[in-house]
């Protein structure tokens, strides 16, 4: 029987039992949260260094007993004077199992009880090689209604903030500010985002962090993966660059150009973001300007000339994305304040309100989402596993600060 067939009927059986099949593709790595690879079928694959952990976590909605079972596959026979040892870790008691075998097996570990309802994290541990861990199976009265993300995507869910604005208003430059506060590898926080593009800043991996800003091409370019397949006519093309500054197109979210610097902005230090646009008959020219903390100056990131628009800045709103799975149950957090839109005719307004809003991810695999306001400010609060979320469409309101930005431009290169 092929190892897909096999999981249809373990999740078949699952069902008629009230077992809770968590699939092993599900998990995730520590502390290496890449040094271990899933495989959507087979589940976690290739785990060979006794030094890693394999984690996974739910939300127990019942206190009681908990019964805890692995299904692993051992694609080469493992004899019984050869087993392979477990120890799975959960509510602050250790389970231990040996097994052998050859195939898919079941590898029973034994019954904690759950005190409380709350978030659990299951860690495993094993002597390398381990076979393949194809799903953590729960039972018993603590796993009745239990929750955990069963989908491949890993990801923390993508979270977001849309800022209302007065009916037919010709909005010629939108500023905010963002503050990482949990910012681990493969997080981008936008600051600053409209209907045509998005700028906001980066971390790539632990040496390398961006500040990007992107447009996106016309027509047919928001759903095109390929750039090549976009008409020329429909191309965002490059005005200009500041100082250091790469400038490049993209693919696979839309089509467009794209700018970064790369800077190694800090944690906890506020950062500042403004777009300005110039409509032109059918075309909009979009700039990003940052200011530089070193420099204490406004710099360019890019400015784009973006093709069958003509309109002024709409659409406004600030996001939170976990863009590498591996990672996803981190916690992100971000504060999103002093936010301002100038008008046409140079007058600045505050924005003070902003709605929720979470990706497909975030309506049922991933509920730890969260949007508030906190020193004075909207946050984003995505991943880590914690209690409570943030319904779909809230609304909030932050305090007035009063004070609009005051922003010298750069020449334009």
């Amino acid at each position: 029987m092929k190892l897909t067939a096999f999981l249809f009927s373990l999740l078949a059986v699952a069902s008629a039992r009230a077992e809770l099949v968590v699939p092993g593709c599900t998990a995730y790595g520590a502390p290496d949260f890449d040094a271990i690879r899933q495989h959507e079928e087979k589940g976690v694959v290739g785990w060979k260094d006794e030094g890693q952990s394999v984690l996974w976590f739910g939300d127990i909605r019942k206190a009681g007993a908990l019964e805890v079972a692995l299904r692993v596959n051992f694609p080469a026979p493992v004899a019984e004077g050869a087993t392979v040892k477990f120890k799975l870790s959960v509510a602050g008691k250790s389970l231990e199992a040996a097994a052998h075998g050859s195939g898919v097996v079941t590898v029973p570990l034994g019954t904690v009880e759950i005190g409380a309802a709350g978030y659990q994290k299951f860690t495993l541990e094993s002597a390398a090689p381990a076979g393949e861990i194809v799903a953590l199976v729960l039972d018993g009265p603590a796993a009745e209604g239990a929750h955990f993300n069963t989908d491949p995507r890993r990801n923390a869910a993508s979270v977001h903030l849309a800022y209302p604005v007065p009916d037919k208003a010709e909005v010629q430059a939108f500023y905010c500010e963002a503050t990482g506060v949990e910012d681990p590898v493969y997080t981008y926080y936008m600051a600053t985002g409209f209907s045509r593009g998005y700028f906001g800043m980066q971390v790539n991996h632990p040496g390398e962090r961006r500040i990007i800003f992107s447009v996106w091409d016309a027509a047919e370019g928001g759903d095109a993966k390929d750039r090549t397949t976009v008409k020329e006519e429909n191309h965002t093309q490059l005005l200009a660059k500041g100082e250091g500054v790469h400038a490049s197109v993209f693919g696979n979210e839309g089509t467009g150009g794209h700018s970064h610097l790369k800077y190694m902005w800090k944690t906890g230090e506020v950062q500042k973001f403004v777009v300005m646009v110039k409509p032109d008959g059918t075309f909009t020219d979009y700039s990003g300007y940052w200011f530089h903390p070193e420099k204490q100056a406004w710099t360019l990131l890019a400015s784009f000339r973006a093709p069958k628009d003509g309109k002024y800045l709409r659409g406004l709103y600030s996001f939170s994305e976990n863009f590498g799975g591996s990672n996803g149950h981190l916690l992100r957090k971000a504060r999103f304040g002093n936010q301002w839109i100038q008008t046409r005719d140079g007058q600045w307004t505050e924005l003070l309100k902003a709605t929720f809003s979470h990706d497909g991810t975030g309506r049922e695999a991933r509920l730890d989402r969260f949007m508030g306001v906190e020193d004075g400010a909207f946050f984003l609060s995505h991943g880590g596993f914690v209690p409570g979320f943030t319904k779909y469409g809230e609304p909030f309101t932050r305090p007035a600060t009063g004070n609009p930005p005051v922003i010298v431009l750069p020449k334009t290169p």
